[in-house]
This record gives structure tokens, C-alpha cells and sequence, in this order.
């Protein structure tokens, strides 16, 4: 967007003074943010369990949250039995460092 310098300068007395000073132009460059798509996303038991290397790793990170009320004792040992059945991989691939950023597509 263009605008006539003494326009501006009329509509927006205060706000000229601080971008153009003493200048008699000036150019400014507006940066469009894309919104972040984790922005307020709180992780949950499976995100955690894809970030472990192993079974026992998974495991003690269900037994974190359950201590500390975040995932109930029932849910925690339903976890635990598929865990101990069928593997880390029954959760999804393993979540390496950097995947939240690259899936926002930051990388």
C-alpha cells in the first residue's frame, strides 16, 4: 500500500513523526507471520510415548502422568499392556528432534 507523504503525515500526525523523522520518505516493508499451528498445544501421553527410544522409557513416562494425575491409573495401564504387547511402534513413528517444526514448516 502506497500513501501520499503529507496524507499520511495528516492522518497520522503522532505515528509520522516516529517512522519518518526528519526523512522526507521512507519505505517499510510489512512481514506477514503465518500463525503457528502448535501455538497452545499441550502435549499428551502419546506424543510423549513417540519420543522414547525404548519400551521401558515409554513406560516410565506413563507412570509419570499417572503419578502426577495427568492420565488416569485405568488408562495408564491399558498404555502400559499395549506398550508391552505390541511395541513403541503401535503409537505412530517415533518423533524425532525437530518434528514440530517440521511439520509447521519452519525447516
Amino acid at each position: 500500500m502506497e500513501w501520499d507523504i503529507e496524507e499520511f503525515k495528516r492522518k497520522f500526525p503522532n505515528l509520522a513523526k516516529e517512522l519518518l523523522g526528519n526523512r522526507k520518505s521512507v519505505h517499510y516493508k510489512i512481514v506477514l507471520r503465518r500463525t503457528d499451528p502448535w501455538r497452545d498445544y499441550e502435549p499428551n501421553v502419546y506424543d510423549f510415548i513417540r519420543r522414547a527410544n525404548t519400551v521401558e522409557q515409554a513406560i516410565e513416562v506413563v507412570d509419570y502422568l499417572v503419578n502426577r494425575r495427568e492420565l488416569s491409573r485405568e488408562e495408564g495401564e491399558k498404555i502400559k499392556d499395549k506398550l508391552l504387547k505390541e511395541g513403541l511402534q503401535a503409537f505412530g513413528p517415533k518423533k524425532k528432534f525437530g518434528w514440530y517444526f517440521k511439520t509447521a514448516g519452519y525447516e
